[in-house]
């Protein structure tokens, strides 16, 4: 079976560990080559709420790649790649993306994703929302990219952070169509549904 490739972009907003955790998801999957690359606020993120380094992480990625490097094959849409997720995603990179400001490996490779018209799912890490932001998740949206803000669901009861952040995981990985067994879905409340019979 062919695996998937997908680009993972780490910036400097708050929320390393939902990055993290999906390297490790796909390196225990084997069935996603992940192509990593790392701002230097996201580094430094890393650090300071992971407790890792930048060795750490990308010990657990497939590829990985310096953000200046623009020359790289990501930087071109002869690279076969089944989409790309900035996870977490700052307001800085959501503002160069939805701009067109292609000015390091993430912002170029969201670019080349966009106009392949593959999958790109912005992991918004911001709140409040001001109109700046709010008028470029809506440029994201009408290019064709995803605006996916990581809020929590409380409706399977989790007992841990990781187990909110794993369920947040699991609904990104359903848009690249990456199944995984052991994903907490809302199955409504069935006591109220009834059959209909025909």
């Amino acid at each position: 079976m062919d695996k998937k490739k997908l680009i993972i972009g780490i910036t400097g907003a708050t929320g390393s560990i939902y990055a993290f955790q999906l390297l490790k998801i796909f390196q225990r999957l084997k069935t996603v080559n992940s192509h990593l690359i790392i701002s230097p606020a996201g580094v430094m993120n890393i650090k300071y709420e992971l407790n890792i380094n930048r060795r750490d992480i990308e010990s657990i990625a497939d590829f990985t790649y310096d953000i200046r490097d623009i020359g790289a094959t990501l930087a071109s849409g002869e690279f076969q790649t089944n989409g790309m997720l900035v996870i977490p995603c700052s307001m800085r990179t959501l503002s160069a993306i939805a701009n067109g400001l292609s000015d390091n490996l993430i912002t170029r490779s969201a670019d080349v994703t966009l106009k392949e018209r593959r999958r790109l799912v912005l992991v918004v890490r911001e709140t409040p929302f001001n109109l700046i932001h709010l008028r470029n998740m809506v440029s994201i949206t009408e290019m064709g990219g995803i605006i996916f803000p990581p809020l929590p669901a409380f409706y399977h009861h989790p007992k841990s952070i990781n187990e909110m952040v794993s369920h947040t995981i699991y609904r990104i990985l359903k848009l690249f169509n990456i199944e995984i067994t052991e994903t907490l879905s809302w199955a409504g409340y069935t006591d109220n549904v009834k059959e209909k019979k025909f």
